[in-house]
């Protein structure tokens, strides 16, 4: 099957549909925090790079990352982006900086910061949640 492309008002109408909360594996990480008891709460604007989720009472701040956005495995995949290099890749790159800035934000303020790939939490959710209890 050949690759379609579409016209630049099309993409960005594509784009524009992606979401940044109430994702799939969020709302799959949340249902299993339920049938764990774990009480959680969703996203704290007030907290460094918003986290997806938090639980308050032991200061742990979850992120649920997509492996495109944030740059999952990014030395190998930065190689093999084709179209748009000069705008993708320094976006991407920006993404990871903040990432680790708004993490050592939340360390210093005394928070547990965890992150999940959306991959982790969809092969294999009980690992994702097992991390979590012992803390």
């Amino acid at each position: 099957m050949a690759y379609k492309f579409h016209t630049s008002g099309f993409r960005s109408a594509l784009m524009q549909k992606i979401k940044s909360t109430k994702t799939k594996p969020e709302i799959a990480f949340k249902k299993a925090l339920r049938k764990g008891n774990i009480r959680y709460r969703s996203c704290k604007k007030k907290l460094p790079g918003k986290p997806d989720i938090i639980l308050f009472q032991k200061k742990i701040a979850i992120f649920i990352d997509g492996e495109f956005w944030h740059g999952y495995k990014w030395k190998e995949k930065k190689k093999r982006i084709r179209v748009h290099r000069d705008y993708w890749i320094p976006k991407i790159e920006k993404t990871i900086k903040r990432d680790k800035i708004n993490t050592l934000k939340l360390k210093n303020m005394g928070w547990t910061v965890l992150r999940f790939w959306e991959h982790d939490i969809k092969k294999n959710i009980q690992k994702c949640i097992r991390r979590i209890k012992p803390l």
